[in-house]
């Protein structure tokens, strides 16, 4: 076992460990920042297998912008940050379904490639990367940006209450009511 494989094996526990702590943590805010480490042991794992490309998009976009969207939409909504009691659930069901998923999907992978080898397509290269993002891949690339835009607007939209709503002395100068007693001025 090569000192590379040991690093992998560490980057991978960490990684599995920190994801483990995400799904079962009770404080959103640490779980997003659960997921920041989660994340940034994939980037690790993506650099000690040679594909820096990947290990810094990794970093760039998921831990950088992803994780970033998930917190400042928690601090923007003013959702609950500590421990929540509408939370505690029986963790069966969801240890039932992910378990039959995880099993599931090894036999249709076992099923699919019957511990047989498959054959690589030649090394790829930055600049093939970056003809298929900016040249095929455009369109969805856009979509996607507006889409995490809207969602932080809306997040904005949905945090701030008087959004919307009348001034008091916007609606009094239309209907001619006295808000502060209710009777006509």
């Amino acid at each position: 076992m090569t000192g590379a494989d040991v690093l992998l094996l560490a980057l991978g526990a960490v990684a599995v460990g920190s994801g483990v702590l995400v799904v079962t943590t009770k404080h959103l805010v640490r779980a997003g920042l659960y997921l920041v480490v989660c994340l940034g042991a994939l980037a690790g794992d993506y650099l000690v297998l040679g594909a820096e490309l990947v290990a810094w998009v990794q970093v760039l976009i998921y831990v950088g912008a992803v994780v970033v969207l998930l917190l400042f939409a928690v601090m923007l909504t003013r959702a609950p940050i500590g421990a929540s009691d509408d939370l505690d659930r029986p963790g069966w069901p969801a240890a039932l379904i992910g378990g039959g998923a995880g099993l599931g999907l090894t036999v249709l992978l076992v099923d699919a490639y019957r511990w047989g080898t498959v054959e690589l397509p030649g090394a790829g290269s930055a600049e093939r990367l970056g003809e298929q993002i900016f040249q095929s891949w455009v369109l969805p690339f856009e979509v996607l940006s507006v889409l995490l835009l809207s969602a932080l607007v809306g997040a904005v939209v949905l945090s701030r209450p008087d959004i919307g709503r009348p001034r008091p002395a916007d609606s009094t100068a239309r209907s001619g009511v006295d808000v502060t007693t209710g009777g006509r001025r």
